[in-house]
């Protein structure tokens, strides 16, 4: 343990400015990046690009080699919405090794100080960033995210979001003192006592990911959970398993060298066929759990699990249009709004709420339909070029939400369908341009749940006063 301890305290130190600066980002509630977004050879090296795609492509129909038990099968289905073969196996799990092994070495983990544990994860985090070229390629191919975005999100932005955790976890632990001797005044002695503290891990975390962003939804919970000293079962979601499994290897990698088992991180791989949710969430070993997705998955989480269960579920975005001082601008940025990514994005609006009368734009009234038109115009502007319109839109994750979108162009009230796109470097790609349908206020069945993917509603209201009333509810 000696050589743990001073590995893991070298560690904290090499990193330690990093985080004393996020540390008073999350106190001061100012902007601070330690990871830079931009996808540049003078911030990553002018050979990073080139040898992070290297680096991806070798991936490609190999077997994924992970230090952890495996029931001796192989998993793995993911298909690129790019329409190119991943063709990559992982080990698929056997769930009452794994556990045990999470449980065994989660002892030595727990046992670390808080500045070892910490240093051990902003040594990962350094070696994710340097990887961030290797992990885009993989996020864009499991995702459909255009290459920049999943650069950014992939990499840099899921890095800063697990720097963040990491910050706020080390500054709760560092709150409770090791130890402290209390003493009340008193004759003819004082009363004194001595008292240590010691923090206690909760036990393992199950993080299950999500298909859209894989790394900037799972990371928070993995390094939250690595830092207070849990052990870690990531389970991704079947069509985003890479960029996960590149970040298990990366863990473990780090965990070896400064003299931990290896399992205190573990991937485990399901398949649509033979999910695993479930039955990781059921099981007595499983302490936390941290979950990205659906609403309903989520509920059945909280109702079903002994854990603690941390969610982040589904909603309906709306945006209430009463007037605008600049029209071409508010219809910019609605129709990137819509765009971006095809709209498979937690902050994408889904709903637009627009009084029947119309607005006021500038000096101008609107009519309703005026209104819808500029939008639709918009739209058809912002994705005219087709280069353009392919590192904007992206490509479609699921074939789930290529069934909803087919759904939605069948209905009534569509002024603008949504269409397949030809991407110019990837002409088997899934790509599909966002659909508006007009609505009426009374037709809440139709937008009052989540139609996730590149479907917007406008809903024609009485006046404003019913739009905040419907967004709002």
């Amino acid at each position: 343990m000696t050589t743990t301890l001073a590995a893991g305290a070298d560690l904290f130190e090499r990193h330690r400015e990093k985080l004393d600066k996020a540390r008073e980002a999350i106190r001061t509630r100012a902007y601070y990046s330690a990871f830079r977004e931009s996808p540049s050879g003078k911030i990553y090296g002018e050979t990073a690009a080139a040898d992070g795609k290297a680096a991806f492509d070798a991936r490609l129909g190999t077997p994924f080699a992970l230090e952890q038990p495996s029931s001796g099968e192989a998993a793995g289905s993911e298909r690129s919405p790019y329409g190119i073969a991943l063709g990559v196996r992982y080990p698929a799990p056997d769930v009452d090794a794994l556990l045990a092994a999470a449980r065994a070495a989660g002892e030595a983990w727990g046992a670390a100080s808080v500045e070892t544990r910490t240093g051990v994860a902003l040594e990962a985090l350094a070696r994710l960033n340097a990887r961030s070229f290797e992990i885009g390629h993989a996020v864009m191919h499991t995702t459909g995210q255009a290459f920049v975005m999943a650069f950014q999100a992939g990499g840099p932005h899921a890095q800063d979001r697990a720097l963040e955790a990491v910050a706020y976890a080390y500054d709760e632990m560092s709150r409770v003192p090791a130890s402290v001797v209390w003493e009340k005044p008193a004759k003819p002695e004082p009363l004194r006592v001595t008292k240590t503290y010691t923090i206690v891990p909760r036990g393992v975390d199950l993080t299950i990911g999500c298909s859209t962003f894989p790394t900037w939804n799972a990371y928070p919970g993995i390094f939250a959970s690595l830092v207070t000293g849990n052990a870690v079962i990531v389970k991704p979601h079947p069509q985003a398993v890479l960029p996960l499994a590149i970040t298990v290897e990366i863990v473990q990698g780090v965990l070896r060298e400064a003299g931990f088992d290896p399992k205190v991180v573990q991937l485990a791989v399901d398949t649509a066929e033979k999910p695993l949710a479930k039955v990781l969430a059921q099981r007595p070993e499983i302490a936390l759990i941290d979950y990205t997705g659906s609403t309903e998955f989520g509920d059945w989480l909280e109702a079903n699990s002994r854990a603690l269960v941390y969610t982040e579920k589904a909603g309906v975005n709306s945006v209430v249009i009463d007037s605008t001082g600049d029209l071409k601008g508010m219809i910019r940025n609605l129709a990137m709004s819509l765009s971006l990514y095809s709209g498979q994005m937690c902050t994408t609006p889904q709903n637009l709420f627009v009084p029947k009368d119309g607005i006021a734009a500038g000096d101008e009234r609107l009519t309703f339909d005026e209104v819808v038109a500029a939008l639709v115009k918009g739209i058809d502007g912002l994705l005219g070029d087709p280069e353009r319109a392919a590192g904007v839109l992206g490509a479609i994750a699921t074939d789930g939400t290529l069934r909803r979108i087919d759904e939605e162009n069948a209905k009534p009230g569509v002024v603008r369908a949504s269409a397949p796109l030809t991407n110019p470097e990837f002409p088997d790609a899934r790509v599909r341009s966002p659909l508006v349908a007009v609505v009426d206020a009374a037709d809440r069945e139709r937008y009052d749940r989540e139609a996730f993917g590149p479907i917007a509603f406008v809903v024609r209201t009485a006046d404003t006063d019913e739009s905040l009333r419907l967004a709002t509810s």
